[in-house]
């Protein structure tokens, strides 16, 4: 069997304010050439389809034509939930769909019921979808610590027991595979992926939670699997020679400008995967990242590469130089992000969400620099101040909830 692995679709996100639906759909249609060409089988899709919970009416246009083109070139589809997605949405249909030969997987009470396919190689493929696990939640679901390690430790276990149990485990006919969406320890970020992972371990004086690390999932959470296809990092990575990220299939930040894109071909027989090779998928406008003085900026050859691309342009000069903007525009017609940054200014804040993320001291600081980042323009004082009410009546409803519960 032929596994096309991807994840991050994202379908219905916009890049620095410009729509990216037909990027999407292109990058879609070399998905379907791909599943033709390669005579490919099963199409995972690990999470974070949508760009948002409730996504636009184009963009779920476009997800209905994506999983109709791909069954009809021959291919089944397994898709699961992410972090951007709202699991109920995107699961509404789900057990019709399967029928038609795409497998929505988005419930928690499904993670341990597989969808097995018989492969033309021999044996069988046993593929396990786990949808991203609020911890919370998920951890009184189960009775495990509520962080993102215990809870996938917990899904990867009843995995593993009912494997044992229908599949007769990872020494039967059949290949074990495992979709989640969530951040792997040791993988390479980029500035468009939301944090998935935040601990909260201890309350500051002044009743805000201080936010610590990412909750990071050790890749040994998948010993024993056959596949790990991991979604939620958008550049494709290996973890492990099992455990592997595809990445998104298109550049959602300036961060992204140096990946290749794309994803994995996984190839099974006889209850094993037999090998892994890239496939890459190229769509929409390519980026570039300049920085420099504007005169060099603007009268260098060996910025010609970037005129035809989407563009993040750094000026150095000590001095705003006048009209840059307008200035760089008339040669970088795709200008997106124009940065001024003085040779010899002192340090400024962050520049990136990412950076922003990591400096933030406390809940509040988290959702007002969400807001900026997701608008493109700074929380206002009474939004700031709704905010952080709810943050106080979701931490007063938390707290009588565990006192009742004790």
């Amino acid at each position: 069997m032929l596994i096309l692995h991807t994840s991050d679709w994202h379908l219905g996100r916009s890049f620095h304010g410009t729509g990216m639906l037909q990027a999407q759909r292109e990058v879609l249609d070399q998905m379907v050439d791909t599943v033709r060409e390669r005579g490919v089988d099963l199409v995972l899709v690990a999470g974070d389809v949508y760009d948002r919970a409730l996504p636009a009416a184009d963009a779920v246009e476009l997800l209905d034509a994506a999983l109709a083109d791909l069954v009809s070139a021959g291919a089944r589809v397994v898709l699961t939930s992410g972090n951007h997605d709202s699991a109920i949405r995107l699961g509404f249909g789900g057990h019709l769909m399967g029928a038609a030969g795409v497998h929505v997987r988005t419930r928690m009470d499904g993670i341990s019921t597989p969808v097995v396919f018989p492969d033309p190689e021999g044996g069988s493929v046993a593929v396990y979808g786990i949808p991203y696990l609020e911890p919370r939640h998920a951890g009184q679901v189960w009775d495990v610590e509520p962080n993102h390690p215990a809870v996938t430790a917990e899904a990867v276990r009843r995995i593993r027991q009912d494997a044992a149990e229908r599949c007769g485990g990872p020494a039967g006919d059949t290949a074990i595979v495992v979709m989640a969406h969530l951040f792997a320890a040791g993988g390479a970020g980029s500035d468009s992926e939301r944090d998935i992972g935040a601990e909260r371990p201890a309350e500051s004086g002044t009743g805000d939670l201080l936010v610590g690390t990412l909750g990071q999932v050790p890749v040994t959470a998948f010993d024993g699997v056959d596949y790990a296809a991991l979604g939620h990092l958008h550049g494709r990575q290996r973890m492990a020679e099992t455990v592997r990220y595809s990445g998104s299939p298109l550049a959602y930040s300036f961060s992204e400008a140096g990946h290749t894109k794309g994803g994995w071909l996984v190839r099974t027989a006889g209850g094993r995967v037999t090998g892994v090779e890239s496939v890459d998928f190229s769509a929409g406008r390519k980026l570039a990242v300049l920085r420099g003085r504007i005169d060099d900026l603007l009268e260098g050859a060996e910025h010609a590469w970037a005129e035809d691309r989407w563009c993040q342009i750094t000026v150095t000069d000590p001095v705003r130089p006048p009209q840059a903007y307008r200035r760089l525009k008339e040669r970088f017609d795709g200008l997106l992000n124009f940065v001024l940054d003085p040779e010899g200014a002192p340090a400024t804040a962050p520049s990136t969400y990412a950076a922003r993320l990591a400096a933030a001291t406390t809940d509040l600081q988290v959702c007002t620099g969400f807001v900026e980042h997701v608008r493109q323009r700074p929380a206002t004082a009474s939004e700031a101040d709704l905010l952080a009410s709810a943050l106080q009546d979701s931490r007063r409803r938390a707290d009588q909830g565990e006192g009742s519960a004790a």
